[in-house]
């Protein structure tokens, strides 16, 4: 199994999907007699607080024509680790299609929780709070975010955010030559699925099902007596011959849209359905 080659780009997805979430917030400084306002969309970057802390230490001089601009957020994955609560049966599968053409078989997703840091830098504290109550309403304690974490099937999931603490730092210290910095740090679980291969499934469509109904309910010695088939029957000509027929309900693929054929018959035979030799025996 290992050595097969693929990648979803599930966690890539899951970190942009985060981002998107912060990447429209705006700060307003208003003047006297709050007339006159200036509104700035506060910047977000991928990566440590420490990071721009060292930025703005080593670009102490207040006089400088080029600093780094506060306030600002900057975020990272913090930690991804398994969730067994969510854990699902090792073996099982299931089926779905890639374009509508072609059956593709692919084991159930592994639960896991991906943990990230928030970081809210400014040197006014009013200017953390409009951020932090531009984004704490969202989270009660969640925020659901829609992700498409397979592009080959199709497979779109809704990934609960978790909001699961707030922490607040002040590194002021020093002279009035000392730029402030205020630090909010909001911690988050994505609660997401990591997919393994996608295959294509040998076993086919499933083209008809049946079920057999009993009276007794002795599973070893009950003898069928109702059977229930549906069958898919397809809604157009696919063959160009005139008519629908059954070489048409042949020709139905993933996606078709088609319709349903239903018989039941009834027996008083004693007779079981064999599975593996597909007749009735005794």
């Amino acid at each position: 199994m290992l050595g097969t080659y693929y990648y979803h780009e599930i966690v890539r997805k899951t970190i942009i999907g985060f981002g998107t979430l912060f990447n429209d917030i705006h700060v307003r400084h208003t003047g006297e007699n709050d007339t006159n306002f200036s509104e700035i969309k506060v910047p977000l970057a991928y990566g440590p607080s420490q990071k721009f802390l060292a930025r703005i230490t080593q670009q102490a001089d207040l006089n400088r024509a080029v600093q780094i601009t506060m306030p600002r957020m900057s975020f990272e994955m913090t930690s991804i680790n398994y969730d067994a609560t969510r854990k699902s049966s090792l073996v099982q599968t299931f089926k779905t299609c890639d374009d509508g053409s072609k059956a593709k078989k692919v084991f159930m997703p592994v639960p896991y929780n991906i943990g990230f840091e928030l970081n809210i830098l400014s040197k006014l504290n009013d200017d953390s709070l409009q951020i932090l109550e531009q984004i704490l309403p969202y989270f009660q304690p969640h925020f659901n975010l829609t992700i498409d974490l397979v592009d080959s099937i199709g497979e779109k999931r809704d990934i609960p955010i978790i909001l699961e603490s707030v922490g607040f730092q002040d590194d002021y210290e020093g002279n009035f030559d000392t730029r402030r910095a205020l630090i909010h740090t909001l911690q988050f679980t994505a609660k997401t699925y990591l997919f393994g291969p996608v295959a294509d499934s040998s076993d086919g469509l499933i083209r008809k099902v049946q079920v057999d109904m009993y009276t007794s309910t002795d599973v070893k010695t009950a003898k069928r007596e109702v059977r229930y088939t549906v069958t898919p029957t397809s809604k157009i000509d696919r063959n160009d011959d005139g008519v629908i027929d059954e070489l048409d309900h042949k020709l139905l693929m993933p996606g078709d849209d088609f319709g349903f054929s239903e018989t039941t018959e009834f027996f008083a035979d004693s007779k079981t359905f064999s599975p593996t030799r597909k007749i009735d025996i005794e």
